[in-house]
């Protein structure tokens, strides 16, 4: 195992096989009993998604590697980085990631724009831009923001449609723009069902609003849109060891896409009890969900 390998393994797997369980959850933070002495009251906090740890009791924390130099040292014993890659190699294996697809991305971050401000929608042009787009104005308002856009360089504002990502980032369309303002992630919605069996996985928004259109009423199942085809390594943090028990991936049907789907493939195999549903057929002779969505509702 290298520290690339180690870097993939999710801290709260680590706990759990060192079998400390979260004592309070609260977002993406988890808080545990510290594994580096006894105490009364959980210190240890867990950020999930960033996969690094703090112990408020000893003022220190990081990544994984810090996590189990830390843990040896607390236990008397040799806790060089070498050591920690043999422990954790030991302790857990290599953690299965997700083949990488490579893909131009259009839609990236763009930091010549600052959000003002996101709230309630307010603009018919944006509304009607998702009507074009087979989204009604219900489901639009329901999952969706009007942002307000600063263009640093040409000192204009503008509106568009907005989701809010996992890291604080801004996924914005409008008529005539496609991108991102801070930092590139995907989008976690959770279903109607506490911890359903199934997840299902968007390239886009408009994809997974297409769907909930067609369903008639939000989906049961929790959903994770990537914004990207290069998000998909984040999204596999939301997916190991969870305990869904069917994957639906709704990938776009071109080159990048059906590479998407087969690495979602692979990547499923490593998961025990966790089966894989592509649905491309349901879309196959259109580009993505959406185009597929606006085709059935010109019938």
């Amino acid at each position: 195992m290298n520290i690339e390998q180690a870097k993939t393994i999710p801290i709260s797997v680590i706990l759990d096989k060192l079998n400390y369980k979260p004592q309070k959850k609260k977002h993406n933070q988890i808080t545990y009993f510290s594994p580096f002495r006894d105490e009364k009251t959980p210190s240890l906090n867990v950020h999930v998604e960033k996969n690094i740890w703090f112990d408020f009791g000893i003022g220190k924390g990081g990544g994984v590697i810090e996590f189990v130099c830390t843990y040896l040292e607390s236990q008397n014993e040799s806790h060089t980085v070498s050591d920690a890659l043999r422990w954790l190699k030991n302790m857990v294996g290599h953690y299965p990631r997700i083949t990488p697809v490579f893909v131009k991305d259009y839609s990236k971050e763009d930091s010549t724009l600052i959000v003002r401000e996101c709230t309630d929608i307010s603009s018919k042009v944006l509304i009607q831009y998702a009507a074009e787009r087979g989204i009604s104005e219900a489901v639009t308002r329901r999952y969706l923001q009007e942002a307000k856009v600063y263009n640093t360089n040409t000192k204009k504002t503008f509106v568009a449609l907005c989701l809010r990502n996992e890291d604080k980032g801004y996924e914005l369309r409008n008529p005539y723009f496609k991108g991102c303002v801070g930092k590139k992630a995907i989008s976690f919605i959770r279903g109607k069902i506490p911890k359903p069996d199934g997840i299902n996985i968007f390239e886009g928004f408009m994809d997974y609003l297409s769907i909930v259109e067609q369903n008639g009423e939000p989906l049961e199942d929790d959903a994770i849109i990537l914004n990207s085809i290069s998000c998909m390594e984040q999204a596999t943090g939301f997916i190991r060891n969870y305990g869904y028990k069917s994957a639906y991936t709704w990938m776009d049907n071109d080159k990048a896409g059906k590479a998407a789907t087969k690495a979602w493939d692979e990547f499923f195999r490593t998961q025990e009890g966790l089966l894989h549903f592509p649905m491309n057929e349901t879309y196959e002779d259109h580009k993505d969900v959406n185009a597929y969505h606006v085709h059935k509702l010109s019938l």
